[in-house]
């Protein structure tokens, strides 16, 4: 199955959080899963539901 590839702005316009944050939280090891290619970080959207949901776990 194929999956969709999220640049990093486009996870930052979909939990409204601003891009920086991520890129903070990728260099401590947070946040979404992602993979870098060359020097652009993708987004798998099926990683970034999986850790959507753990949060709101994490909540309860």
């Amino acid at each position: 199955m194929d999956d969709v590839w999220l640049t990093r702005r486009d996870v930052s316009e979909r939990i409204k959080i601003p891009v920086g944050t991520l890129a903070q939280w990728a260099t401590r090891g947070e946040g979404p899963r992602y993979a870098l290619f060359g020097r652009h970080a993708r987004y798998r959207l099926s990683d970034v539901i999986r850790w959507e949901n753990e949060q709101f776990a994490s909540a309860d």
